[in-house]
């Protein structure tokens, strides 16, 4: 016999979640209780939704799917920020929220958790504009459809899905689940619009001497790492990766020459893409961040690669997966050596950075080059929006490190409890989180639930008393926040049973020792909290603030 909820429950775990993130809430309470009877599926606990919804879209970044589990309204509209987030980062995360009694729609009484109205339905309208798929279920015999729909929408598409379920419907008897094949069956090229893709940009680069190519972001959500290496090996091209697709490509690899980012370029990164005369741009995607205000898009010869898309110009080729498409090009692709070899000319080694002093006042620069030692090929590094973004680009990463961060929705506070989520994810690897103190603030409480599930995260708190990517894009009062005892807030979380560690630390040799410290404790997260100037930020942050503020603040065109 399976319920509404149990349905569910057998579809998450069928399409590979081992866990779920929830925050209990009176309309999603029988709900819970049907999700809490399927063994194979753990029921792990936020401090509030927004948390819980980022919690998810950290797991999926680790596991490739995630759900989390809301009340209504109060609950469903907070955790729609990290749905949004989801959305712009191509994360198939299934936001479940329970919705009031089916029969106090029909009788139109006043609900609480409402906007005391008789519509119920503003939170679906909401849900549809930042989900690929959204449903209400208030019929039994529905919902094993509407459930289906949703996941395999939301798996296809790399895109968030929204299921709402009423709360006397959770419980209530529905079919059992057909065979999972249906679900995750993914929607194949189209064999024509392929080949004449592959046809077409073997052309094109057969015409071309000295071609590079540039990964984004959107290669993962393709699941086409693999076959980006296999066109790359074949073409003997150098290979840039944006930065909010650094791990993408390893780099370690003979042909990887840096993090392309406009002014802000690793070495050399720049000079090469500039220098070529085809960019190709596999999934890539060009805002004004990651262009740095509009000064960085590749222009001229341009072949652009999606899941979905491949555009040349002059040429539109739909329905063709990326990984079809790479695989086939690199079959067919001729050497184009010439930017590897320019690469080799013009490259130099950074020069390494000599260790400070043990007693001397702790630098931003002293503590990325100790951090980098913490990096190995089974470490992941979670970098917030701000400086640190740049602190982690500067890492090296041996082949099997990842590296995630929220460029394309950007919001601060969102890697606490995306480090949460993708720590349950990825339990057997190390979890390196870089977070300045004014992201922290905003979801500080879900290091409470790392502490909870005896996490062994190691997360840097970089405390230089405010916002500084605000300070560098425009400064003011609004920049400076409240000092915490970031450190000591660990004890707090703690209680009588917590193992977590919090330290403070002013120089290079208080650092080391922590550092040691954290890597020792097995048994909760550590938090490190690192002081250094507030003006000690790196020379990337300035050049990107200086001009994304030169974007934000264009007059407006002539009408």
């Amino acid at each position: 016999m399976y319920t509404v909820g149990s349905y569910l429950a057998a579809r998450l775990s069928q399409i590979g979640l081992k866990h779920h993130f929830a925050v209990a809430g009176d309309f999603n309470l029988v709900l819970l209780d049907e999700l809490l009877k399927n063994k194979d599926l753990e029921q792990v606990y936020c401090c509030n939704e927004l948390n819980c919804g980022y919690a998810a879209e950290g797991y999926a970044r680790a596991c490739g799917a995630a759900a989390a589990v809301v009340t209504f309204s109060v609950g469903g509209l907070s955790a729609i920020n990290a749905i949004g987030s989801a959305y712009a980062e191509n994360l198939p995360v299934i936001l479940v929220s329970g919705a009031p009694n089916t029969n106090d729609r029909a009788s139109e009484h006043l609900i609480h958790h409402t906007l005391a109205t008789h519509d119920f339905l503003y939170q679906l309208e909401i849900a549809k504009r930042l989900t690929a798929a959204a449903v209400s279920i208030t019929s039994a015999i529905d919902a094993p459809n509407q459930i289906d729909y949703a996941i395999r929408t939301a798996l296809r598409e790399k895109k968030p899905a929204y299921v709402e379920i009423a709360c006397n419907i959770a419980n209530a008897p529905c079919a059992a689940p057909g065979p999972i094949s249906n679900v995750v069956a993914e929607e194949p090229s189209d064999k024509a619009s392929l080949e004449a893709a592959i046809t077409t940009a073997a052309e094109f680069l057969h015409s071309k001497r000295k071609p590079v190519l540039l990964i984004g972001s959107k290669l993962r959500a393709a699941g086409a790492e693999k076959q980006a290496i296999e066109l790359a090996e074949a073409l003997g091209c150098a290979v840039t990766v944006m930065a909010a697709a650094k791990s993408f490509f390893p780099e370690d690899h003979p042909q990887f020459a840096g993090i392309y980012w406009g002014e802000v370029s690793s070495l050399k990164a720049r000079e090469i893409v500039d220098w070529s005369d085809a960019v190709i741009c596999v999934g890539t995607i060009f805002n004004d961040y990651s262009t740095v205000g509009w000064t960085a898009i590749p222009s001229g010869n341009t072949l652009t690669a999606d899941d979905g898309l491949v555009h040349l110009e002059g040429h539109d080729f739909a329905q063709v997966r990326l990984r079809d498409f790479l695989s086939g090009l690199a079959r067919k692709a001729e050497k184009r050596e010439a930017t590897m070899a320019e690469v080799k000319r013009i490259r130099s080694e950074p020069p390494l950075v000599p260790a400070a002093a043990a007693d001397m006042k702790l630098t931003r620069t002293e503590m990325v080059r100790q951090i980098q030692d913490l990096v190995t090929s089974n470490s992941t590094v979670i970098a917030e929006t701000g400086d640190s973004w740049f602190n982690g680009i500067r890492l090296k990463l041996p082949t099997g490190a990842r590296f995630e961060i929220e460029m394309q929705w950007g919001s601060i506070g969102w890697s606490v409890p995306a480090t949460f989520g993708y720590a349950v994810g990825a339990g057997n690897r190390r979890i390196i989180a870089m977070i300045g103190d004014g992201s922290f603030q905003l979801t500080a409480q879900e290091v409470a639930q790392m502490i909870r599930r005896k996490l062994p995260v190691i997360i840097f708190l970089i405390n230089n008393h405010g916002y500084t990517i605000e300070v560098e894009i425009h400064d003011g009062p609004y920049n400076n926040i409240k000092n915490w005892d970031y450190a000591g807030l660990i004890q707090a979380f703690n209680a009588e049973d917590g193992r977590g560690r919090g330290m403070r630390v002013t120089n290079g040799g208080e650092l080391a020792g922590a550092i040691e410290a954290a890597v020792g404790n097995q048994d909760g997260p550590t938090l490190i909290e690192c002081i250094i100037d507030r003006d000690d930020c790196s020379p990337e942050l300035i050049s990107w603030g200086r001009l994304v503020a030169r974007a934000n603040a264009r007059p407006p065109s002539p009408q």
